[in-house]
């Protein structure tokens, strides 16, 4: 039955967007970063989730420096989600094969909350539907109220900070 599950679970990585819209339950074993956790669900195989529709910014990485509120990011989604039961409403399939999803805890949106609180950027490139005014109206409040990040002047979008590491990785080696 296990091999059965796991199987499953490829098939379902390498089809992508035939499990759009179904929903998952797992159990939070792990938090990456702001934006990223590792689910074991009920048929004990492991599904990596990416939040969809925020970005978080980066964590420091043995390779990689980290952004300012990184490590906040983390800790708060954490502390909302880690080993708990959770519903992950699947959207897309990402170039990585983790499962982009909406997180739900208790019936609260865990990926809007993290916006609200000021831990992440709505992801306007991806965001679409419903979620685009919930998260883009979040991440304006969020701003008024100077919360979490948006307590500096002028935060870097987690996608501007890729883009710069990927262009001095390229050239110079290293930072």
């Amino acid at each position: 039955m296990k091999i059965y599950l796991i199987i499953i679970a490829q098939i379902v990585l390498l089809v992508g967007n035939a499990w759009a819209g179904r929903i998952v339950e797992g159990m939070v074993r792990a938090v990456y970063d702001g934006d990223t956790v590792l689910l074991a669900t009920r048929e004990e195989s492991r599904l990596k989730v990416r939040l969809y529709g925020i970005d978080a910014p980066e964590t420091k990485k043995p390779d990689k420096p980290g952004q300012p509120f990184g490590d906040i990011a983390k800790r708060t989604l954490m502390y909302k989600i880690m080993g708990r039961q959770v519903k992950a409403e699947i959207v897309d399939i990402d170039q990585y094969k983790r499962a982009v999803a909406v997180i739900r805890y208790s019936g609260r949106d865990i990926n809007r909350e993290m916006v609200a609180e000021g831990m992440a950027w709505a992801y306007r490139q991806y965001l679409q539907g419903a979620y685009e005014s919930e998260y883009i109206d979040s991440e304006t409040r969020a701003r008024s109220r100077r919360a979490g990040l948006w307590r500096e002047s002028n935060p870097q979008p987690p996608w501007e900070f890729r883009k710069v590491y990927k262009g001095r990785d390229k050239h110079s080696g290293s930072w």
